[in-house]
């Protein structure tokens, strides 16, 4: 998977006029998760990350497979399945491997972070990060790691001295904060990986399988997950039903009140600073360092 290939697919403009349903009524949660998304991402979707990446022998998803996994150490495959929680074993288990074997843990963590801070801090310019970089830091102290293994895995690393390092960490921290609470809300509403995918692309409006299937999923087991979804009451037809529009929004609150701690911490600071990592986030979508479909950044 080459990154000017992954780039010409995801790289498409949002719907005209067309606005992922969570995001016009978000909830603070929401905002701070929406806004960060795109610095929290850098590492991923930068062509300087990817290029440093590419000549130590990993392709754009390897490296967004090993990289995340070894912020939790050198985890076995079925650690790495079940903290990803969305994607297909099938797929994730022998890309995991092949990057673990092209590039040891330490030279690929040090160059991540070396080539992701320089391209973020091409991207933002000459603007004053620290601030709300110590205000994020701060207010990750009263974020809970139990239970969330990818959130554990970050917050044990040694944060960038580089005030954008220090911003890009917080960043993506809180976003796998978010998508570990994320993982345990929708396991106990009773959602497997698959369903998962399904009903939140269902959710924000996205057709049927266009995001579920970017996890590796085959067809065939998307047409048997949407059919039990069907069954129990989360999809009318290939749309999200009454009752599954119900019922995600509850997986959404819970999600929501599991970032409370951080949004309390946070304070009367949240709304100035979400406009602000906002504004920061289009940078990086202006630099093309981060997919410009609304889509894409909701669904994240």
């Amino acid at each position: 998977m080459l990154y000017d290939d992954v780039i010409a697919g995801a790289f498409q403009p949002s719907p005209d006029g067309v606005e992922p349903g969570p995001t016009k009524h978000a909830s603070p949660a929401r905002r701070l998760r929406d806004a960060i998304e795109p610095i929290a991402m850098h590492s991923v979707w930068s062509r300087t990350t990817n290029e440093a990446l590419a000549a130590l022998g990993l392709d754009f998803f390897s490296s967004y497979v090993w990289s995340r996994a070894a912020l939790m150490g050198e985890p076995e495959p079925g650690v790495v399945v079940s903290s990803f929680a969305v994607f297909s074993p099938d797929l994730l288990v022998p890309v995991y491997e092949a990057g673990r074997a092209a590039i040891d843990r330490s030279t690929l963590l040090t160059t991540r972070d070396a080539a992701t801070i320089e391209s973020l801090t091409a991207a933002l310019g000459d603007v004053d990060v620290a601030p709300v970089a110590k205000a994020l830091r701060s207010a990750l102290v009263h974020a809970d790691a139990t239970a969330r293994p990818l959130f554990a895995g970050i917050v044990s690393q040694p944060w960038p001295e580089h005030p954008v390092g220090q911003l890009w960490r917080a960043c993506e921290s809180l976003r796998e904060h978010r998508g570990d609470s994320h993982n345990l809300a929708s396991i106990a509403s009773g959602l497997d990986p698959i369903s998962m995918n399904i009903v939140t692309e269902c959710w924000l409006g996205m057709p049927f399988g266009s995001y579920s299937a970017t996890r590796g999923w085959t067809p065939e087991q998307l047409d048997a997950a949407a059919d039990r979804l069907r069954d129990q009451g989360w999809l009318d037809g290939d749309e999200i039903g009454a009752s599954g529009q119900e019922r995600r929004n509850q997986i959404e609150d819970l999600t929501d009140r599991l970032q409370d701690p951080i949004i309390a911490a946070l304070g009367d600071a949240l709304d100035p600073m979400v406009e602000q990592l906002a504004d920061w986030s289009q940078r990086c979508i202006d630099a093309a360092a981060f997919p410009p479909n609304v889509f894409k950044r909701a669904a994240g």
